[in-house]
């Protein structure tokens, strides 16, 4: 244990109070910690719904391309 002595009181009181402040801290910083992993994860997803719908899109578009490729190609046969 410190002597007590002005300088140790001082030392001591800066010491607790950074410690005060880390404690005090700490619920604020998990918060954001969780606010900003929760927003990344939204965003990720929001991305990821966003591809998945050009590509149904792009799959849709080329299909029809094909269906009509077959109808013209049906209809232009000698029969």
């Amino acid at each position: 244990m410190a002597l007590p002595t002005s300088v140790n009181s001082q030392v001591t009181d800066s010491v607790t109070q950074a410690n005060l402040e880390n404690l005090g801290l700490a619920p604020a910083a998990s918060m954001g910690n969780l606010m900003q992993a929760t927003a990344q994860a939204l965003a990720n997803a929001a991305h990821k719904a966003t591809v998945a719908q050009q590509q149904a899109n792009i799959l849709a578009q080329a299909t029809t391309a094909k269906g009509v490729e077959m109808i013209y190609a049906a209809g232009s046969k000698p029969g």
